[in-house]
């Protein structure tokens, strides 16, 4: 156990850049064409691949795949979900991949969602997910690994939204991990995480000018995730209504949540997220037509990369 709490505390916070892509759509294309893609990303200049975990790929086989295709960027798991694996497995499935690729893989792990613990996990979410996660991760450090040790400690961050799990994945990783927030949350975050810890917030981006099609594509992807209670007790916190959240979000909110427009309004988007606090952003592109594959977006936003500042 001594040597896990030495480990997490020596292992330096992640440096991706101020830029990277959080991407679903790789997950239903076939292995060998992610695996091109993902060398075009990293050959682009993003700093990071997040990948997720709900019902296609298995993250950790998956960034393996992907971590042997490219060169220079971090994978990340955005987020490995603690219900669909023990401790001990997500455990050794972290210093297997940090050992393989030093200082690239990067483990966001999560409490996920209620929904989707029961539905394809089959598990109890149980009704405190903080008490359960802090559980998981004395389980993780407390577990035996005598494989071949990384040549560096290896990094995780936690999916975090609340101050109490904001907290704790400055305490027990190297920092969080936000997903569907406004900036004002990440100003939020920066603040219970403390100054040297990383955050990684996701953005969620349409490259459209026309605001009824552009809110169009953002209120499709904004649907599923205003029925979580996750997401929507965070933006009640932050002072959002019920109203703002009925019928796939006010335009207000929409607008919060999804930056669509030109390329220079989403640059705009990101280096806000950068001000308020954001060690990293990573861009989650939604096509008009999904599932997409967005090819010549990812291309438009990494012209950006050398402009941003952290």
């Amino acid at each position: 156990m001594a040597l896990a709490v030495i480990e997490r505390h020596e292992a330096s916070p992640p440096d991706l850049g101020p830029l990277g892509v959080w991407t679903y759509q790789l997950d239903v294309q076939p292995m060998s064409r992610s695996r091109e893609l993902a060398a075009e990303l990293d050959e682009l200049g993003f700093g990071s691949l997040w990948i997720p975990e709900a019902v296609a790929r298995e993250p950790l086989a998956s960034a393996a795949l992907l971590l042997q295709a490219t060169e220079q960027m971090t994978v990340a798991t955005g987020i490995a979900s603690i219900h669909a694996r023990t401790a001990m497995t997500m455990n050794a499935g972290w210093r297997t991949l940090s050992e393989a690729f030093p200082d690239r893989f990067l483990l966001g792990v999560g409490v996920s969602h209620q929904p989707l613990v029961a539905g394809n996990h089959r598990g109890d979410y149980g009704s405190k997910p903080y008490s359960t996660m802090v559980d998981y991760l004395e389980q993780m450090d407390a577990s035996m690994f005598v494989g071949a040790p990384p040549e560096t400690a290896p990094r995780r961050v936690l999916a975090a939204l609340g101050p109490r799990m904001l907290r704790l994945s400055a305490s027990r990783g190297q920092g969080a991990h936000t997903y569907f927030v406004p900036v004002e949350h990440t100003a939020v975050a920066r603040e219970a995480l403390g100054r040297d810890a990383f955050l990684a917030p996701a953005q969620t981006v349409v490259l459209e000018e026309d605001p009824v099609e552009a809110r169009r594509i953002a209120r499709r992807f904004m649907h599923g995730y205003l029925t979580l209670p996750n997401y929507t007790s965070n933006l009640r916190r932050l002072g959002w209504s019920d109203a703002d959240l009925e019928d796939g979000g006010s335009d207000r909110l929409v607008d919060a949540i999804v930056a669509w427009g030109s390329l220079d309004r989403i640059a705009t988007r990101i280096q806000d997220h950068l001000d308020a606090g954001a060690d990293h952003v990573c861009v989650q592109v939604q096509c008009a037509d999904p599932p997409g594959l967005p090819v010549a977006e990812w291309r438009e936003i990494a012209s950006l990369i050398p402009s941003l500042r952290t």
